[in-house]
C-alpha cells in the first residue's frame, strides 16, 4: 500500500482555487476557469481530487436506483463523499498537496490532463 505523500506550498499560489475547487460543481467549474488564467500545481492537484470525488459520486449515485438497498448504499457512500470532500477541504486551506486516501494519487493519474 502507497504512502501519501504530503507537499506544503508557503506562498497562498493557487491556495485560492485549491479551496473554491471543493465548493459545490458551479465552485470546481470556476476553479478550472481561474486556474486556466494562472496555471499552479497546488490548484491543479485539488482540482484533479475534487473532480475524482464528483465523478465518483455521480457513479456511485446508480446504486441508488437498486431496490430496497440503494438508499442504504447511498447514505453510506454519502458520508464517505463528505469526509473525503472535508478532508481535500482542510488540505486546500492547509496549501497541502495531500492525496485522499486510497484512491486520491489514482485521481491524479486519471485526470492528469487538468
Amino acid at each position: 500500500m502507497e504512502r501519501n505523500s504530503v507537499q506544503r506550498t508557503s506562498s497562498n499560489e493557487g491556495k485560492t482555487v485549491a479551496i473554491i475547487s471543493y465548493l459545490t460543481l458551479i465552485g470546481l467549474i470556476a476553479a478550472i476557469i481561474m486556474n486556466n488564467k494562472e496555471k499552479t500545481t497546488l490548484g491543479q492537484f485539488h482540482i484533479r481530487q475534487s473532480i475524482g470525488i464528483t465523478v465518483t459520486g455521480l457513479v456511485l449515485g446508480l446504486f441508488s436506483f437498486i431496490p430496497g438497498i440503494g438508499g442504504l448504499i447511498m447514505n453510506i457512500v454519502g458520508v464517505i463523499l463528505l469526509i473525503a470532500l472535508i478532508l481535500g477541504l482542510v488540505a486546500a486551506f492547509s496549501g497541502e498537496k495531500k492525496a485522499l486516501p486510497f484512491i486520491g494519487e489514482k485521481y491524479q493519474q486519471w485526470f492528469n490532463m487538468i
